[in-house]
């Protein structure tokens, strides 16, 4: 960008920036934070280092790692993307956990079902307030089955907010 308005690196270390300024296609004047964040994590000198040693078509997505990085390491400065990716191992564990459960569950009552042919066609809900109980009659004898949930771990698991501030889902 050398010339008329230095990039976010050259404002940031109070420098002239050239037309051929390593950084400039990288770490544009309007988001200067992107670069406070990178250089302070890595330092300037490193980072030019990187981006010279790469191909050109690389460098956008260096920079963009370099980025992630450099917010982990500030909001976890021991662990930084690891603790995040290890976060996240776990989180998807114990929902492969609650997805086989509930798999158990479902196998549980189509065995129950096969065994004992249901002669009513609709079911009829026991409570109103109770909407994890169901009572079926089967040969004119109530079958009551209650469904134990951990709706609380799945929403616990799916907060809105991530590590890094956003959206996780919508």
């Amino acid at each position: 960008m050398g010339g008329n308005s230095p990039c976010a690196s050259c404002k940031l270390l109070r420098r002239r920036c050239a037309k051929d300024c390593i950084f400039a296609p990288y770490f544009p004047s309007d988001d200067p934070h992107k670069f406070a964040i990178v250089h302070k994590v890595f330092g300037a000198s490193n980072v030019s280092k990187m981006l010279q040693e790469l191909p050109l078509h690389q460098r956008a997505d260096t920079v963009s790692s370099l980025v992630y990085e450099a917010n982990a390491r500030v909001r976890d400065p021991v662990y930084g993307c690891v603790g995040a990716i290890s976060y996240l191992q776990n989180q998807v564990s114990q929902l492969q956990m609650q997805l086989a459960v509930a798999q158990a569950e479902i196998l549980c009552i189509q065995m129950q079902q096969e065994q004992a042919p249901i002669t009513t066609t609709s079911p009829v809900l026991l409570e109103e307030d109770d909407k994890s109980s169901l009572f079926l009659h089967q040969n004119d004898l109530p079958q009551f089955l209650t469904f134990s949930s951990s709706n609380n771990v799945i929403y616990d698991s799916f907060k809105k907010e991530s590590l890094f501030g956003q959206d996780m889902i919508s």
